[in-house]
């Protein structure tokens, strides 16, 4: 016997619709199906599968966490690929 669908409505930013469904897609999902496993998982568990928190990053963490960013992008920044090419270059 086939189970019964039913249509759901959901209003959400443009923006962050398109940003999920390009990852969900990287997922070999769709919007809808994603949603479906959103709301199993909450009915399996009994309650939202991750913390709601309202807690945000202190100035500090901000502030490393723009300056990683800043070094990320920046070309000058020497990188490593691996432990040995860091320290071989610290014995420098």
């Amino acid at each position: 016997m086939a189970s019964k669908t039913t249509n759901v409505t959901i209003r959400m930013n443009t923006d962050l619709k398109k940003e999920a469904e390009e990852l969900f897609d990287e997922l070999g999902m769709n919007l809808s199906t994603a949603f479906n496993v959103f709301v199993r998982q909450v009915v399996r568990e009994g309650k939202i599968p991750f913390e709601i928190s309202t807690k945000k990053p202190n100035s500090e963490t901000i502030a490393a966490l723009l300056e990683a960013e800043r070094i990320a992008k920046d070309p000058s920044v020497k990188g490593f690929d691996n432990l040995e090419e860091l320290f071989a270059n610290l014995r420098k």
